[in-house]
Order: structure tokens, then sequence, then C-alpha cells
């Protein structure tokens, strides 16, 4: 091999390094900080309050530490740059950043990917749905009320945001993401409000469950059986 040749293998070898890194770089909470840098530069802390003003703390998993850990890991692969530091009165120095254009690539890239494919993302209620049968009836229907509760209340919460965004004149592309959880919301809704009834009218077969040791025994039993031991 020839060192034209060797040299041309590295670089590519170094650059499928680099491609991987930055696409593990781009979480989701990375897509929300590049998102906020192509506004406009700003520091980690008015990162931080912003998307929790707009409410991306319930699409993405936001702490201070993890935010300042991401724009550090964005910047150290030149996805974003330092701009300057600044200080307001006795607050500490805070560095600006700015997106750059290998950032901006590498956002509309993970953006495009995401939108294209579906991809497994592992929640945890299907797992719980699934193993659900490990618990006795009246116990699951307890909790699933309790679930229900909630998520009328997160549903309340999105119309709100909504009625907000909508009432003074937000385009909506800034928003589209509200009524795509409202619709998850309205079908996760609908879908335990059915599977409540099969359980309460005794379509669904159940274990029985010893109520003093909470050891199975017998056979699967319809709700009413269940209810009726």
């Amino acid at each position: 091999m020839s060192a034209a040749v060797a040299m041309v293998c590295r670089w590519l070898g170094k650059a499928a390094v680099m491609g991987q890194q930055e696409r593990n770089a781009v979480t989701p909470l990375a897509i929300a900080v590049l998102g906020l840098l192509e506004e406009r530069p700003m520091h980690p802390y008015e990162m931080y309050q912003l998307l929790v003003s707009r409410q991306q703390n319930v699409l993405v998993k936001v702490r201070p530490g993890s935010l300042y850990h991401t724009v550090a890991r964005l910047a150290d692969l030149e996805l974003v740059r330092a701009e300057g530091t600044g200080r307001e009165g006795n607050r500490p120095e805070r560095t600006t950043y700015r997106i750059t254009e290998r950032g901006r690539t590498a956002m509309r890239e993970r953006i495009a990917e995401i939108l294209r494919a579906p991809a497994a993302e592992y929640p945890a209620f299907p797992i719980g749905i699934a193993e659900a049968h490990n618990l006795p009836m009246p116990e699951v229907i307890a909790l699933l009320n309790e679930r229900l509760e909630l998520l009328h209340r997160e549903l309340a919460e999105i119309d709100i945001a909504g009625d907000w965004a909508g009432s003074r004149g937000v385009p909506r592309r800034y928003w589209l993401v509200l009524p795509y959880l409202r619709a998850m919301l309205t079908a996760e809704i609908a879908w335990v409000d059915e599977f409540l009834a099969d359980l309460t009218s005794g379509a669904m077969e159940w274990e029985q469950f010893d109520a003093t040791t909470g050891d199975r025994h017998g056979e699967p039993c319809d709700g009413h059986s269940s209810k009726a031991g």
C-alpha cells in the first residue's frame, strides 16, 4: 500500500469515527439546544430557561447539569462554538455559544432521520401492560384508573397550551408537537378505557391470586369469577 493510499484510508477512518461521534452526540436534548442556537446565540442558562418556559421539558429530560454537559460535548465536536463570556451584575460569568455550519448540518440530518423512519424507543408502559398479568386484577384496575386521571390532566394541560399559542398568533409550525401529543394521549386514553371495560365486564380472563400471600392459584378466570371469589 502506497503512502498516499494509506493516508486516504486513515482520513476516511477518522471521518467515519467523527461522523458516528456526531450522530451519537445529537441526542434529543442536543437537537433542542441546536434548535435554540439556530434562533440566536445564547448561554446555557438562557437555553435552560427557554426550554422550560416553552415546555419543551415535556419532550426531553432537561436538567441544568445535563444541558451543560450536552453543550460541552457539542463544542468538543465543533457543532457549536463559544463566542465570548459576559457577566450581568453579581452573577457568574456565562459563556455564549453559536451554532456552527457543521452543527446546523448535523441537526438537520438527525431531524430528517427521525422523521423518515420509526425507531424502537422502548417506552416503559408497553412492558407494564405486557406483564400486568403478574398483578391481581383489582390492583390493575385501580392502577389504570389512577393512570387515566393523570392522562386526562395532561390532556387538559396540552389543550391549555394549544389555546394559548393559538390565541397569541404563534405560527403553528412552532407548536405542531401539541396536536401530535394530544392525538397520542387520546389514543392511549381510549385504549385504557377499553381495557378497563374488558376487565370489569369479565370479558378478560385473569389469573387468581391469594389475597393473603399474593401467590397465584387455580386456573385463569374471567372478571365475574374473580369478583365472585
